[in-house]
């Protein structure tokens, strides 16, 4: 059986840290997510306070990985889709045959997240 669509994810922005870390500012994707409910007025105000993006990028997605919002990583890549198109195209190149489900759950959000897809176990962290 597949994963979900935002358990796929989860693994791909792990993939993709480094260059999350170095590139994206968390300032210009926290309203969205706190006005999605992915992450709480305490986490909203503790993420705007770090004065390096850089560190705030890294408490974010330390955040988000240990989160049970179940559409956390959904909720990042479309808030990410605006201001930073080349790092979706980065995580559409890593899983082309989630595309355009994401595309469609952007425009309802009715599966919440329950979206089931083929078996992506081997691009999950290696031992």
């Amino acid at each position: 059986m597949g994963e979900p669509a935002n358990e796929v994810l989860k693994h791909i922005f792990r993939n993709m840290e480094s260059q999350i870390f170095s590139e994206v500012n968390p300032h210009s994707i926290i309203d969205e997510l706190f006005s999605q409910r992915v992450i709480c007025a305490e986490d909203h105000y503790k993420l705007s306070r770090f004065p390096d993006s850089r560190d705030g990028c890294r408490e974010l997605l330390l955040l988000l990985h240990s989160s049970s919002h179940p559409n956390a990583f959904i909720r990042v890549r479309l808030a990410l889709l605006d201001e930073y198109p080349y790092i979706i195209d980065e995580i559409d190149k890593q899983l082309p045959s989630l595309t355009s489900q994401l595309q469609q759950l952007q425009l309802s959000d009715s599966t919440e997240g329950k979206l089931l897809l083929p078996d992506y176990s081997n691009i999950g962290p290696t031992a």
